[in-house]
């Protein structure tokens, strides 16, 4: 294999050794170091006029390589299509979506601008992989520029069913554009039935049964490479982090009580108001785990500028007063509700302290959250993790407790469950998932997918030009 490229939305600056760093940037920069190549995207900045060449920063054996967008690129690409049009269709919020041509048109720009960007720094034999939504035509984009290098395609979040995704105008000109890639991952076995449902019907394609189809005259695969975590760095963390200032403070605080944590972007696939109602239902239905329980729910404010987050964050707020107004005593607070970052040491330890952890998201494509709390647990002591059954995480992890995140009825009961479940189940449990942590960490992730991309049957780069 030659170098590998990696492109993403936004580019992580050689620079940024932030300890807020997730275990993903962390993966890719390891295969980039293992390989030697390209790390590219979006800088962060927004400029009076678009990038006329890349950036460029070298690390090592890394090439780091940015571009900016203009204010009218980025509402447009950014705010307008990937987040208030393509991301409430991929959670199956088509009531929240809102669709402009301005914004498709931005969208397929600012493509077209990291294709042309990115074109010049690429040698014969790299490896490119392009990462989400934001990205679906990029490789249709280097194609038209005459780009032969195998090209592969991961998609972090879920794939829709064909009738959600046939409310999207002009869906044609995405999922041919993912037609251009020669390899599409997704997470799950559900997300590929979902996208070949949609060739099979929409596109007329023939699917065999390795994951190879023929569509728009073009011949790709698909395949499923759930995401993992890095297991054994994530486990030392919690260690170093139980012992830390933050989470003694958090343990003084709590007087003996049990922790249910909730760790999620303000987003609302997250399934925020249904933890809450189940929360509230706990203590309503029974009364014995009043003051005996609190509930933390850690959210950083993120795409504060789409209306929509401005409205969810008024809902939880509405509906954190009133549980707190129903049950708080002048000695307790049943509900923590935290809109700040914290680094990934300290929520480790915050993990590894907590009782419970309750990640309940309407969708997700995976949902990391899960895995890190599994691995931040003592084997000896376990805590409990209550998990979505629509996160993409409870097709691996099944000795969670699984619940609908519509049912607050279940929600509660799981909670009961987990407050009063004995030592030898917890331990069993926790096993179980652990292992598969072990088995599928995020560097395993990034090797089966580059051996699969390698593997793979080039896209005809000359029909994925027409």
């Amino acid at each position: 294999m030659g170098r590998l490229v990696v492109v993403s939305n936004r580019m992580v600056s050689p620079r940024d050794r932030s300890s807020r760093a997730g275990g993903l940037a962390v993966a890719l920069r390891e295969a980039l170091h293992s390989h030697g190549g390209v790390w590219f995207g979006w800088s962060g900045r927004i400029a009076e006029t678009p990038s006329a060449t890349p950036s460029i920063v070298t690390a090592g054996k890394v090439t780091y390589a940015s571009i900016d967008l203009t204010s009218g690129d980025h509402q447009a690409y950014y705010v307008g299509y990937a987040n208030s049009t393509l991301w409430p269709l991929f959670h199956y919020r088509l009531g929240l979506l809102e669709f402009r041509r301005s914004h498709f048109e931005g969208y397929l720009r600012v493509n077209a601008a990291f294709a042309k960007a990115l074109l010049p720094l690429l040698q014969p034999d790299d490896v490119i992989w392009v990462h989400d939504y934001h990205l679906m035509t990029l490789g249709a984009e280097l194609r038209r520029l005459g780009a032969r290098n195998r090209i592969g395609f991961f998609l972090h979040i879920p794939f829709p069913a064909t009738e959600v995704f046939t409310a999207l105008p002009s869906h044609a000109v995405l999922v041919r554009g993912l037609c251009a890639y020669d390899l599409i991952g997704l997470q799950t076995e559900k997300d590929r039935r979902a996208l070949f449902d949609y060739l099979s019907t929409e596109a007329g394609a023939t699917v065999a049964t390795d994951g190879r189809f023929q569509a728009f005259g073009l011949s790709s695969r698909a395949g499923v490479f759930p995401i993992g975590i890095d297991t054994d760095d994530f486990e030392a963390l919690a260690m170093r982090g139980v012992v830390s200032r933050e989470t003694a403070r958090l343990k003084e605080s709590l007087a003996g009580r049990a922790l249910v944590i909730g760790v999620d972007r303000l987003d609302y696939s997250k399934g925020f108001l249904q933890k809450i109602d189940g929360y509230y239902d706990l203590l309503e239905r029974r009364p014995e785990h009043r003051r005996r329980v609190t509930f933390m729910q850690v959210a950083p404010v993120s795409r504060g500028e789409v209306a929509q987050y401005r409205t969810l964050r008024h809902s939880i707020d509405a509906a954190a007063g009133r549980l707190i107004g129903r049950f708080a005593e002048f000695d307790w607070v049943p509900f923590r509700y935290l809109n700040r970052n914290f680094d990934r040491a300290a929520l480790a330890g915050f993990y590894r302290a907590a009782r419970v952890g309750l990640v309940t998201p309407l969708r997700d494509g995976m949902n990391l959250v899960a895995k890190e709390y599994v691995a931040a647990q003592d084997p000896e002591d376990p805590g409990v993790l209550i998990l979505s059954s629509r996160a993409g995480a409870a097709h691996e992890l099944k000795t969670a407790l699984v619940v609908n995140p519509f049912d607050i009825d279940q929600i509660s009961d799981a909670l009961h469950q987990a407050l009063t479940m004995p030592l030898n189940e917890r331990r069993s449990r926790h096993a179980a998932m652990l292992d598969v942590l072990r088995t599928n960490t995020v560097s395993a992730w990034c090797e089966r997918f580059l051996a699969a991309l390698e593997a793979s049957a080039p896209v005809d780069a000359e029909l994925a030009r027409a």
